[in-house]
């Protein structure tokens, strides 16, 4: 019985095996871009910069505060 349940869940851990990046066969890396030195790896283009995911600096909202009426904000008509 247990090996029923544990035979499926060992085959799906099985699939999450990881190897190098490779291209497709027949496909190659996409063009160098312009201004490099050389072509990136798939490594390299697989790391995100550091402008993708900034960084917060200041928090958005220190203290709770009461909202100000809005004379726009008016029900749906």
């Amino acid at each position: 019985m247990k090996a029923l349940i544990l035979a499926p869940l060992i085959l799906l851990a099985a699939c999450g095996q990881r190897e190098a990046l490779r291209p497709a066969p027949g496909q190659s890396l996409p063009p160098t871009p312009l201004g490099a030195p050389d072509q990136p790896t798939p490594a390299e283009l697989l790391e995100v910069p550091a402008i993708a995911r900034p960084e917060r600096t200041e928090e958005v909202l220190t203290r709770s505060e009461e909202r100000e009426t809005d004379r726009f904000d008016l029900p749906p008509t």
